[in-house]
């Protein structure tokens, strides 16, 4: 297995660290566009559940039938709020700087968006998340990097494939380390070095669902792993498949500063008044 490893080396011009993040920017964005059309459709069979359950309660008085059906709504609904709360997170502003960040929750909303799309490829995706500490990370980028390598996966992965999403604690290295693995075509040893590359792509062009083929999406995702002091190494082989692993610092808070100790030169020059008699 062919390994390619990145150690963090951002360039320290600003402007071109401006641009990094507004492109990331507007990467979240178009990412939030492309799902829409699928989210939308997933919305739509929950609000089809709640109608056809709500008249099959209008039309049978029997209380079972009626239980039944209120059970069903209840279901869909806690479904739909579901699916929105998973779009507000992505599409919300969350704060743009370095905080204490929930990565397990960030896999859940993510795959919530994917739901629909695992499913119409026939890909299965199984997930290991251990308790792990919180990550110093801006969790709407790291939404983005799980998102492309996410997408990435599938696009990669015959139908019949499987997709295996890790979170674990690297505590020799005090790392939140998060795996995302696939059983696709592998990349092939002499693009291996390449794939960070900007505007350097292994696919032909986008597929079916119009998503890839710019050559952006790893090069954005190894920036900003960059910009969290972070690493991200990929291992791939051909006809068995590829795993990216991304590996952030743990959020460490920061220690007090103590304050400067009092001494007798700081009353030096200054008179103490006598108490009046």
């Amino acid at each position: 297995m062919r390994k390619n490893g990145n150690n963090g080396s951002s360039n320290s011009d600003p402007r071109i660290a401006i641009l990094q993040q507004q492109l990331a920017q507007a990467q979240r964005m178009t990412a939030v566009g492309e799902l829409a059309s699928t989210v939308t459709h997933e919305f739509n069979n929950v609000l089809m559940t709640i109608i056809n359950y709500a008249k099959m309660g209008l039309r049978h008085k029997d209380e079972a039938t009626r239980d039944k059906a209120f059970e069903k709504i209840l279901a869909a609904g806690e479904r739909a709020a579901t699916i929105t709360n998973a779009v507000l997170g992505m599409a919300r502003n969350r704060s743009d700087s370095f905080e204490p960040t929930d990565l397990a929750g960030i896999i859940q909303e993510t795959m919530v968006l994917l739901e629909r799309e695992m499913r119409k490829y026939r890909i299965s995706v199984e997930m290991q998340i251990r308790q792990v500490p919180p990550a110093n990370a801006v969790g709407n980028q790291i939404q983005q990097v799980l998102l492309n390598l996410v997408i990435n996966a599938r696009q990669a992965t015959a139908e019949g494939g499987r997709v295996f999403i890790a979170l674990t604690h690297d505590a020799v290295n005090d790392t939140v380390d998060l795996s995302v693995r696939d059983t696709g075509s592998g990349i092939p040893a002499e693009k291996l070095p390449r794939i960070f590359e900007p505007f350097f792509s292994t696919k032909a062009g986008p597929d079916s669902s119009g998503k890839g083929g710019t050559g952006l999406g790893l090069s954005t995702c190894r920036n900003i792993v960059e910009q969290h002091r972070g690493r991200i190494r990929v291992e791939s082989t051909v006809g068995v498949g590829t795993c990216f692993t991304i590996k952030l610092p743990v959020y460490r808070k920061p220690a007090p500063v103590p304050a400067a100790p009092v001494t007798a030169a700081a009353f030096a020059g200054t008179e103490i008044p006598h108490s009046m008699t």
